[in-house]
This record gives C-alpha cells, sequence and structure tokens, in this order.
C-alpha cells in the first residue's frame, strides 16, 4: 500500500474527529450558556458588584458572571444565542465542516444588534433588568444615538419590520428551512397512521394465535430466500425510500467547460513532420479532442507496416515533449490512431455522467458511470450484460476512485429492493465509508477468511435462485421478477484487493469465482473484482477466461498490460483515471474516469442513512464463522456458564437464532454461535436450515 495515500487518509480520518469533538464542545457551551442565563439573578456576583456573596446561578461564580455579560449588554435577545450555538456544533457534527461556527458567528451577532434594538424600543418596561433595561446598554446605545427618529417616525411598521429581521435571521443561524418543518409533520402524520394501521394487524394476528384449532398446519410452506426474510418490512419501507439527488455531487461551472474547449495538443502537421523524420510517410485525416488526450487518426502511405508505427511510441513521446504516446490501430478503419496528452486536462465529474440521458434507459439494468471517451462523449456501461468486470492498475491510477463512481452509480439508480451489495475490503480503507448503507446484504468484510466464506454463501445463494427459477419455468432474474411477487434483487459483490484474498484462500476463491462468472449472470448476481497487482498468480488463466470484460488504468510494464489486457499500452497511460476498457466483443476503448471526492461520497452516504437502516441477512454471518465455530468447539468441550440462560431464553421468547442470543445475553458472535451449535447437538433446537432459521425441539 502507498504510504503516502495511507498517511493521507490517516490525515483525513484524524481532521473529520477533530470536527466531531469541536461540534460536540460547541453544542455543550451552547446548553451551559442557557443554563446559566435562565438561571440569571441581578443580585448575583457580577462585573460591576463582584463582592456579593449569595450565587443564585445554578453554574455558580462563573455562570453569574457570564450571564450577566450577555444581559447587561444585549439585554433579552441573548436567550436566543445558546440556542445558534447548539445547533450549530449540530451541523457541525454533520457536515463536518468546521467553517460553519465562522458564518454562523456572523448571524448571531447580526440578530444580536437587531434584537436589543427591538427590546430596547419596544418593551421599555424591564421585567427583572434593573441596570440596563430589556435590550441592554447595547440597544440603549442604538436607540438613542441613531434610529430613534426612524423608529418614531412609524412605529408599527418598524415593530413587524425588526421582528421579521430578527426571527429571519436566527432561522438562518440554526440551519432551519421549511421544507425540515413540512417533512417532520408529515413523517408524524404518517407514523400515527402506520401505528394504527400495524396494530389492527396485530390484534387479528393474536386473535389467530389463540385459536388453538389453527397449530396443526399439513400444507407445504413455500421455501424463502435471505431476501425474503424480511419482506414484510420492506412492503411498508418500500415508497418511502427516494433516490439520492444529484445535488449532492459536484457540477462543474462554465469556466471550467470555456477551459476545455481551448485545451489544445501538438499540430497535426508538427506530427506529420516527426513521422516523415523517420521514415513514415502519410496523412493526418482527422483530431478528435478529449478530456484527457487527443486522437490523431494517421493514414500511412502504401507499404508501410503498422508494426514500424507502434514502435515509435517512446520516440513520438520524445519529440513532442509528452509525457506518453500510444499508438494503437482503430477497427473497421484504415487509418491508426496516434493519442497524445493535452496541454491541460479537463476535470470530469460523476454529475455529468449520471445526467446523461443513456443512464436512465430502461434497457441499462446495472448501468455504471465509465467516464469519458476521446471524443468526450459520455460512456455508460451495463453490468448485467458485462456480466463481471475486472479491474487493474497501479496506487494512484484512479482504481479505488473507479470503483466508488461504480458503487455510487448503482445507488443512484436502485433502491435497497432492487440491488444488493457485498463489499469485501481487506485493506479496510476504501470502502468502510459505505458501512451501514441499506444496499448492504452484510457488515463490509475485511478479513481474507471471511471473504472466501461469503462467496462460498453467494455460490449458494445463486444455486438456491436457480432452484426457484426451475420451478417457476424460466430462465434469468427478469423473467422470475416478471411473474413473482417478492422479486429477487440484483447482488453485486465487490472485492478491493483480490490479491491479498489469493495469498490467504487462493484455490479456494478460485472455484468458488469460476463457478460464479460462469453461472452467476442469470441468477442477477454479478462480480466487480480489483487489483493493483496484475500478475499471473492474482489473475489466474481460469479468472481471466471468465472474465471478458476489464478495466486497465496505469500499470508498470508492458506485461501487467498483457496480463490484464492481453495487449500492450496500459503501461502508457496517464494515471488519474486514465483508463483502457475491454469490451465483452474484445474491444478497446480509452475512457477517462470522473472523479468523486470523499466528502461526496460521505454526504450521498449520509442521506441514504436517514432512508432506510440495513437489512443484514444472517445466514451470511453464520456462513462466515461456520469454521471458526467448529474450531471453537473442537477446542473445549464444556458448556458455556450462559448454556441454561440461552435455553431457557430460547423456550419463552420461542426464537431460536444466534443473533438473537448474542443481544439477549450481550455476548460475542462467536460465543453465542458455539452455545447454539451445543444445542443443536443435544436436539434442542433443529439445524439451521437454508436461510439460517431454526425450530425448537423440546
Amino acid at each position: 500500500m502507498d504510504i503516502k495515500n495511507l498517511a493521507n487518509q490517516s490525515l483525513n480520518f484524524v481532521i473529520k474527529r477533530i470536527i466531531e469533538v469541536s461540534g460536540v464542545v460547541i453544542s455543550i457551551t451552547g446548553i451551559l450558556l442557557f443554563i446559566s442565563l435562565i438561571t440569571y439573578s441581578p443580585e448575583d456576583p457580577n462585573f460591576i458588584f463582584p463582592d456579593n456573596t449569595e450565587i443564585q446561578n445554578v453554574l455558580g461564580f462563573k455562570g453569574s458572571f457570564v450571564s450577566d455579560i450577555f444581559i447587561q449588554s444585549l439585554g433579552l435577545i441573548s436567550m436566543l444565542i445558546p440556542i445558534s450555538l447548539f445547533f450549530t456544533g449540530i451541523n457541525i457534527v454533520r457536515s463536518k465542516q468546521i467553517f460553519t461556527i465562522i458564518e454562523n458567528l456572523f448571524y448571531v451577532i447580526l440578530y444580536s444588534i437587531f434584537g436589543s434594538l427591538y427590546f430596547s424600543s419596544f418593551y421599555k418596561n424591564s421585567f427583572w433588568l434593573p441596570v440596563n433595561g430589556n435590550g441592554g446598554f447595547i440597544g440603549n446605545y442604538l436607540e438613542n444615538t441613531f434610529l430613534v427618529s426612524i423608529i418614531n417616525l412609524n412605529k408599527t411598521f418598524s415593530f413587524y419590520v425588526l421582528f421579521i429581521i430578527i426571527v429571519s435571521i436566527f432561522l438562518i443561524s440554526i440551519n432551519f428551512k421549511l421544507s425540515y418543518l413540512s417533512n417532520s409533520l408529515k413523517n408524524i402524520f404518517k407514523f400515527i397512521i402506520k401505528k394504527k394501521y400495524v396494530n389492527k394487524i396485530s390484534e387479528k394476528t393474536h386473535s389467530l394465535n389463540d385459536n388453538q384449532e389453527v397449530d396443526e398446519v399439513t400444507t407445504p410452506v413455500q421455501e424463502n430466500l435471505p431476501f425474503e426474510q424480511k419482506i414484510e418490512k420492506h412492503k411498508i419501507t418500500k415508497n418511502k425510500f427516494i433516490l439520492p439527488s444529484i445535488n449532492l455531487l459536484k457540477i462543474p461551472n462554465k469556466k471550467e467547460k470555456e477551459k476545455s474547449l481551448n485545451n489544445n495538443s501538438v499540430e497535426s502537421d508538427f506530427l506529420e513532420k516527426i513521422l516523415l523524420d523517420f521514415g513514415v510517410e502519410g496523412k493526418i485525416k482527422k483530431v478528435s479532442q478529449g478530456p484527457v488526450v487527443t486522437l490523431n487518426e494517421f493514414e500511412p502511405a502504401a507499404g508501410v507496416k503498422v508494426s514500424k508505427i507502434i514502435n515509435l511510441s517512446e520516440d513520438i513521446a520524445r519529440n513532442t515533449s509528452s509525457e506518453s504516446a500510444r499508438i494503437s490501430t482503430i477497427p473497421g478503419r484504415n487509418t491508426i490512431g496516434i493519442e497524445l496528452p493535452n496541454s491541460s486536462r479537463e476535470n470530469v465529474y460523476l454529475s455529468e455522467i449520471l445526467s446523461h440521458s443513456d443512464f436512465s434507459k430502461k434497457e441499462m439494468k446495472l448501468p455504471i458511470a465509465l467516464g469519458k471517451n476521446i471524443s468526450g462523449d459520455p460512456i455508460i456501461g451495463d453490468l448485467a450484460s458485462m456480466p463481471h468486470l475486472l479491474i487493474a492498475g497501479t496506487t494512484g491510477s484512479g482504481k479505488s476512485v473507479c470503483i466508488n463512481t461504480i458503487i455510487l452509480s448503482l445507488l443512484y439508480r436502485h433502491t435497497p429492493e432492487k440491488c444488493k451489495f457485498i463489499l469485501i475490503d481487506p485493506k479496510m480503507l476504501e470502502l468502510s465509508t459505505y458501512e451501514d448503507v441499506p444496499h448492504l446484504l452484510c457488515p463490509v468484510i475485511t478479513k481474507p477468511k471471511k471473504a472466501a466464506s461469503v462467496l462460498g454463501w453467494v455460490v449458494k445463494e445463486m444455486e438456491n435462485r436457480y432452484r426457484l427459477m426451475t420451478k417457476k419455468g424460466v430462465r434469468n432474474i427478469d423473467g422470475y421478477n416478471s411473474k413473482h411477487s417478492l422479486s429477487m434483487p440484483y447482488i453485486v459483490v465487490i472485492v478491493d484487493e483480490m490479491s491479498d484474498l489469493m495469498l490467504v484462500a487462493g484455490k479456494e476463491i478460485e472455484n468458488y469465482i469460476q463457478k460464479l462468472s460462469q453461472m452467476a449472470r442469470a441468477a442477477g448476481i454479478h462480480i466487480i473484482m480489483a487489483t493493483q497487482r496484475p500478475s499471473v498468480d492474482v489473475i489466474t488463466g481460469t479468472i481471466k477466461a471468465n472474465f471478458p470484460t476489464r478495466i486497465s488504468f496505469q500499470v508498470t510494464s508492458k506485461i501487467d498490460s498483457r496480463t490484464i489486457l492481453g495487449e500492450q499500452g496500459a503501461e502508457q497511460l496517464l494515471g488519474k483515471g486514465d483508463m483502457l476498457f475491454m469490451t465483452s466483443a474484445n474491444r478497446m476503448i480509452r475512457i477517462h474516469g470522473p472523479f468523486v471526492s470523499e466528502n461526496e461520497i460521505e454526504k450521498i452516504n449520509n442521506y441514504l442513512r436517514t432512508q432506510a437502516e440495513p437489512d443484514y441477512v444472517d445466514e451470511i454471518l453464520n456462513y462466515v464463522d461456520e469454521k471458526e465455530i467448529g474450531e471453537n468447539k473442537s477446542e473445549s468441550g464444556e458448556k458455556d456458564d450462559l448454556y441454561q440462560a440461552a435455553i431457557d431464553i430460547i423456550k419463552l421468547d420461542k426464537k431460536a437464532s444466534t443473533s438473537y442470543l448474542q443481544r439477549k445475553l450481550q455476548i460475542g458472535y462467536n460465543r453465542a454461535a458455539r452455545i447454539m451449535d451445543m444445542m443443536e447437538s443435544e436436539g434442542i433446537v433443529s439445524k439451521a436450515n437454508h436461510v439460517g432459521k431454526r425450530e425448537i425441539l423440546k
């Protein structure tokens, strides 16, 4: 792993935690200030009469001193200041932006000045402020010095204008929006309706349970898949889920677009002269400018070998003072493409690709934003037709950003009921930001050994889906969903670093991937694998043969390029999102991937977390820890101290699951699983079925 990249990640983590702590401190300060103000007494020690002995303020001498400064200087309006501080701290924790306090401080000063003037002018009779009145000495000064003539001109008008100004600025200072109020009222109303509806259903359910004749049921029950375990919950929340807005992503401004239009590369006449110097005659027929490189379509003279021109790539790069030059044939044309970098790069934003009309086409089942091609046109791929994707590239080449754009593309298109993710991140850095996103089937997997077991579960899930599709007489997931009321979601498995997994369980991983890559497409399961070490021991022949669609970012050598793409050229890429995309038809396209920042990713994930909670499938966790349970059992044959308590809980609550024991007994997963395994061996509970459910036998 790149040390510089790790240092940046660590620094960002520390900065975010410092900002969060600062926000909490500001909120606590607001609470303490509010307590000191509401317990203020004019008889307490203060900066005018510091010798008073009796202190009535809850926060003691410091509270009386601080509250006296605010009350005597600003008056009653100072009661709003701690509220602004409290919400400022909350907003800092949410947005991770410490500079919010500067903006809010300006608003606090503004409404404090207007407020002190307001109370000084229209509420002169002091309730409990004998010294400077309800507006404080600042309000008195403003009224007497500057604004007495203006206020006296039309008191009624001045009263309402000042009141509206104060309220408006105060609401801005606490980041209040009318949409928040309307949404809150709407959610409260929906909650009341839903509560009544659920109560009616529960009453009917209890009445059925009380009838003893219903206990004996002989009708066979259809087996449910893991995604059907909590379908009733999804029926209630299904219509609530709103996909994220494009406004959460950065949108390019006009200046950047104008700059890209003026971005020039090497003149075609100069390029022809360079080629002629090396004995290659021909003509530049067409020039296409892209965001990063410019494509010069060169038509060589008769008798000139293509291999001779391709071997001149390094010489052309040197003579044009370019970082690199990539030369390749153009399928279907008699010209050769000479790709040279532009004088300056154009930034490609994810919002540009997602807002394109192709992204929302119904034909696209799983659209992923890849970037812009050499002509500057957006390229959007369909993962469903690929059906799997292999990504390779060195550190800093844009591989991780590409994975993020793929994930965000699917999050922008599908709700959790339509698409689920299994994220495997042995590096423990790149994908951890997606923790608790509602689209996840299980928490982010970081241990390579567990990753192998998870892939085993995916194979099992694929086989279950095929059995169900066979019963329905359909050939793929789309046919099943069209005939079944409970639709199957797509499952996208993303592995961020393949080499770490291959080191731990290479043969096992390879077998699972081979099965999935050959059969999982029709079941709606797709794999995206990435590695920064595209060697033959990581990308084996079996894996390579079953992943026809591949992406290569900048690699270190021609050998690595041939390993991932089957030909050289990836070593001449420019890095930072510059890629070669090989389609399933073995066609090569040069694309520059969009950039998405950590801040944008975090905003989108935070939004998704507010929409729904993740609905994890317990069976995946059971499958992950299956081997560990066996090892722990063999190590110790003694019964757990909590074994009898666990039996009592299961018999009393009529629930037999590892996760339930874990919650009730407040123990770790391994210990709860070991207890459950002992119960199974003694015949207290049945063996877990394919969805992880058990029956209580004794």
